[in-house]
This record gives structure tokens, sequence and C-alpha cells, in this order.
């Protein structure tokens, strides 16, 4: 949340290997951060380089969210738990001395994180391989190669830091939907072609032997969508659905009318 780390040696380096120059985020980005990630009270905020403890400490006083930091300081640390135990939300925080890059992000639903580029690179596969489909990511200052953010903002400081502006990338971990998929339906069988880039796909299919046209696929989390066109009925109309570990359970709505339709992966 609040450190910008850098490493020893070259700039490659895939673990920081000594504490990292400690670089302050102001309130106001503290505040839009944690908005623009949508906190909640039964969120965990996992902030990496959490520094001084600002941000994990914001989000249990003001949104009644649990929070963890990972820093590499062990001075900040202390200083960290410190800092909770005056702002009385030592019992919602814990603060842990140690690498972001070996850090288990599993139990985290929102992720903060103030960090030069190549380690937000870095850290892209373990955010896709430990983070579940849904959980938001909030960076300040700095994107990920590849992946494009689902939203930026970029707004003027006040006070001390008027005259510059601080931007933020927002990211919700996508579902993995890549592969084919099939549901059994009245008209026929349900055949789909699901191509996937991060939170992009696009879906190609049939209903039967007629072709499934699709446009406006939206993949957000778990959430998932797309508007089908087929010749007749089969496959026309809106689907909205949800992922599943091995399923996609959703509704299909058409000319006022809607029915459930449970797409299962293709072996």
């Amino acid at each position: 949340m609040v450190a910008a780390l850098s490493v020893a040696g070259t700039a490659g380096a895939q673990t920081a290997e000594v504490a990292p120059p400690f670089v302050t985020t102001p309130p106001e980005v503290v505040e839009r951060m944690l908005a623009l990630a949508e906190t909640r009270g039964d969120d965990v905020v996992m902030d990496l380089g959490s520094g001084d403890g600002r941000i994990v400490i914001a989000a249990a006083k003001q949104y009644g969210a649990r929070g963890i930091g990972v820093e590499l300081d062990p001075k900040l640390v202390a200083a960290a738990r410190e800092n909770a135990q005056a702002a009385g939300v030592a019992q919602q925080t814990r603060f842990l001395n140690g690498d972001v890059l070996k850090a288990d992000l599993s139990g985290a639903s929102v992720v903060t994180a103030y960090l030069l580029p190549w380690l937000m690179d870095a850290l892209q596969p373990k955010f896709l391989a430990e983070l579940a489909p849904g959980t938001r990511i909030v960076s300040h200052a700095f994107a990920m190669s590849g992946w494009e953010p689902d939203a930026t903002r970029e707004f003027p400081l006040s006070g001390e830091h008027a005259g510059r502006t601080a931007t933020l990338y927002f990211w919700v971990v996508p579902a993995e939907v890549r592969g084919e998929w099939y549901a059994a339906q009245p008209e026929g069988e349900w055949r789909l072609e699901i191509r996937q880039n991060f939170q992009q796909i696009e879906v190609e299919g049939a209903v039967g032997d007629v072709p499934l046209r699709t446009s406006g696929a939206v993949l957000r989390g778990t959430h998932i969508g797309w508007q089908g066109e087929g010749e007749g009925e089969g496959g026309t109309g809106r689907f909205e659905g949800r992922v599943l570990t091995f399923q996609i359970v959703g509704t299909l709505t058409a000319n006022g009318a809607s029915r459930s339709i449970v797409f299962a992966r293709r072996p």
C-alpha cells in the first residue's frame, strides 16, 4: 500500500533482498484506493508493501474490514502494529514481515499495492493462481503488462502534494472460462467455444445444427454474459450467468421470457 519496492542488484530480480525505500501513499489516495475496490465490511484487504500500515488500518477503521499487510522492512512492520494498536484496530489487522512474492495471497478479497512495475509484473501470475475469481486489485501508479485494467482513475492531489496527479489501476480477477462448454436443451444441444485473454472473452458456438452468433460478451470475476443471435428462437436472447468450478449457471432472457441453462465443461 505505501512502499514502492526496489531491489538490490538488477531490476529483473524476482525477490526483494533488502528493505526498499519507504514512500508514503497520501491519505486521499488511500481513501480512493479503498473506494475503487468497493471495500466492504466482510472483505479481507491485503496490502503488499504495507509500510506503516495505513491502508490496512484505514480498511479496518473506515469499512470494518479485516486487513493483512506484507512488508519486507521489520521496523516498518513494528511501526504498523503500533499504529494499528493506537487506531484501535489491532484485533482486525495483521502485519507480516516477508517478501510479497512469497506471501500467501489466497485469503484476500481485496489486494492493494504501490509497487514498481517489474514487481507488479512478477506478481501477475501469482494473482491469477492464488486469488479467487472476483478478487479486486488496486494498484497505485503502476499497471501490469498485458493485463488491461478494468478501470483507471486519475485525479489531482491536494495539500502538500498539490500540483501532482495520482493514477489508480483496478482489476477484477477473472474466472477461467476458456474452452468448450455444452448444455442439453429442448431445441438441441448448446455447444460453446470460449476464447479468453484475462477478462476479455469471445463466445462462439451452435444450438443444435444452427450457428450461434454472440456480441457484448463480458466477464467480470465469476459473472459472465453475452447477447446471442441464432436462426429461429434457439440461442436468441441475453444470457447472464455465474461461473462455478465446472459449470456456468445462468438465465437466458428473450421476448420477455426467461429460462435457466446450465453449461458443463466438455470433457
